[in-house]
């Protein structure tokens, strides 16, 4: 069985060792990792995240060398939800398939995240997860 990428799996040990007064802050700086979209960008084969409490779409292109390319698309005025994708997007560039298919369900709790925000919030963040693995899966055929 795969493991999950080094870069995800360094970010996840970040967290789960910061000081619980820390991860807000830390979790909001991944906000701005993923460039926002530009107007006329195509939202074709994007799929909604309707946990997500704002307009959260994603794609996953497995690409014919094996890797994940991931594409989001969501508003500056949802920093929490943006911060989720960033940490998906920095930890899983050039991943493989089966490493993005490896990042365990519960990554967010793993993060130490549960204690920092919201419930509502940290299930957004694992249906955008669980999205990309689903989407991942199906183009594994």
């Amino acid at each position: 069985m795969a493991d999950m990428p080094a870069r995800l799996a360094e970010i996840v040990d970040e967290f789960a060792a910061a000081p619980r007064d820390l991860v807000l802050e830390m979790l909001l700086e991944y906000a701005d990792v993923i460039p926002v979209l530009p107007e006329d960008a195509e939202r074709e084969g994007m799929e909604q995240v309707p946990e997500c409490q704002t307009a959260f779409f994603l794609r996953a292109r497995v690409t014919p060398e094996g890797t994940v390319e991931t594409l989001f698309d969501c508003p500056p005025e949802a920093p929490t939800t943006r911060a989720f994708a960033g940490i998906l997007a920095e930890g899983l560039a050039g991943a493989s398939a089966e490493q993005v298919l490896a990042v365990p369900d519960d990554l967010y709790q793993r993060m130490g995240l549960a204690q920092a925000i919201s419930p509502l919030r940290v299930r957004g963040g694992t249906a955008i997860l669980g999205r990309l693995k689903r989407q991942v899966r199906e183009q594994l055929g």
